[in-house]
């Protein structure tokens, strides 16, 4: 397995110290994959103190457990201690640490055999916990005991499902049981650490993967608000999956891109609270995209995601439902609510929600769509003004004309670009201006 330049000079450093020292973790699962590594850690026997000793630039981003980053070429590389842990009280970090001599009691604290693994170009891989066998099993599987490795730090259950769908492998039968009776210590995990790993799985190859959040119990823990949709019937022509179910579907149609799906998984959370039964036994989900929007803004909250995402992702689950007609100016209408960028993940997501329903009315959903999205492409080509900020007058140029400052003039600009939405030749400053008065006079 061949290693960056930088990362066998730090190798060569410390064996010319007479330490060992190996690349360790995922890095070595990559490459026994067959992928590149984004990063590589380092494990040694030499302690932070004579690490920091041997390399000109070091930062002590984690001394009290034994780590130290090298800089090398400008690239900042972890080297850690061997170490063993003692009882993690918190349910994320270890009480006390104990530095250690030998590699396996280090790989021993790990969390899944697949990540427990090292390699050096003089030893070869150790791989003491069957870690090799594992992938070609394409088992993700805990080291040791499973509801201690949970214990430890509860946010390797999340973890579990995030490698098992970055890498199509199946969850252990004994960890994925573990999982299910520790379920609730997810509780004690911060928000900011639970967003992470669900945006890893979002964007992994199987986004559809946050569905066994549910099977395994987590989800009622972390979204109870896309838990509840499991199971809510959908009766009705349009349907062939409860609601979580055609959530999955549609976050597994969707592209990889993290608003659109955070999207896909919300768009829906607000069937359940919205669900009606009519005298002929079809339901209803009346309102539906409207208390998707605030759970979703709620829940995003709480999760501790960024404002722009967030409002982002409540720009498509408002409109995801909103039936867009192939015409210049119902497109131009639906721009102007979502903006130029949105307007495309707007069509995505449509068409991903369709894709999840029953196919026999998807071929005419996918045409109007198609449409929508070449009438879409020939707006932009002929740069035809859709925004209040695309007319060739503004509010300075109204009070020029007698307008006051306020609500006035917002209205105006409003009726103006509804003209010219509909007829983009009258985007000229003289016809505007003539309409202002007119609206002004009416007044």
């Amino acid at each position: 397995m061949r290693l960056p330049e930088s990362v066998m000079n730090i190798l060569n450093r410390l064996y010319e110290g007479g330490f060992s020292a190996f690349v360790a973790g995922g890095a070595v699962r990559d490459m026994l994959i067959g992928r590149t590594p984004h990063d590589y850690d380092i494990a040694t026997n030499a302690r932070p103190k004579e690490v920091k000793a041997m390399f000109p630039r070091t930062i002590d981003t984690g001394i009290k457990h034994g780590t130290v980053t090298v800089v090398e070429n400008k690239t900042g590389y972890e080297v850690t201690t061997f170490r063993s842990d003692g009882e993690y009280s918190d349910g994320r970090h270890p009480n006390s640490v104990e530095f250690v001599r030998e590699p396996r009691e280090d790989c021993a604290r790990r969390d899944f055999t697949i990540n427990a693994m090292m390699y050096s170009p003089r030893d070869g891989v150790l791989d003491f916990f069957g870690g090799r066998e594992d992938i070609k099993n394409k088992t993700v599987k805990c080291v040791g005991v499973s509801e201690e490795r949970f214990k430890e730090d509860a946010l390797r259950m999340l973890r579990a499902v995030r490698f098992s769908a970055a890498l199509s492998f199946d969850i252990d039968t004994e960890t994925y049981r573990a999982i299910k009776k520790c379920a609730v210590l997810i509780k004690k995990v911060s928000s900011e650490r639970i967003l992470d790993e669900l945006n890893k799985i979002l964007l992994s190859e199987n986004p559809h993967y946050i569905g066994k959040l549910h099977d395994c119990g987590l989800l009622r823990y972390i979204m109870p608000e896309v838990e509840r949709c499991f199971g809510e019937p959908q009766r009705n022509k349009y349907h062939i999956y409860d609601v979580g179910e055609h959530i999955m579907h549609t976050v597994k149609s969707t592209p990889a891109d993290l608003v659109l799906r955070w999207a896909a998984l919300v768009h829906d959370i607000g069937k359940p609270a919205c669900s009606s039964c009519d005298e002929d036994g079809i339901i209803h989900f009346y309102g539906h995209h409207r208390e998707s929007c605030r759970l979703a803004v709620d829940m995003l909250h709480r999760l501790r995601m960024d404002n722009n995402t967030i409002r982002d992702i409540a720009v498509l689950v408002e409109n995801h439902d909103v039936r867009i007609e192939p015409s210049l100016s119902a497109v131009k209408r639906m721009m102007s609510r979502t903006g130029e960028a949105l307007f495309e993940k707007l069509l995505k997501l449509q068409l991903a929600d369709n894709m999840a329903k029953n196919p026999v009315h998807f071929p005419e959903k996918r045409a109007r769509i198609e449409s929508v999205y070449r009438i879409y492409k020939e707006i932009l080509a002929e740069r035809q003004p859709y925004l209040v900020s695309h007319l060739a007058v503004n509010g300075k140029d109204l009070i020029r004309i007698g307008y006051r400052p306020g609500r006035e003039i917002g209205d105006t600009l409003k009726c103006l670009i509804d003209e010219v939405i509909i007829n983009p030749s009258l985007n000229n400053r003289d016809y505007l201006l003539r309409a202002a008065k007119e609206y002004k006079k009416r007044k």
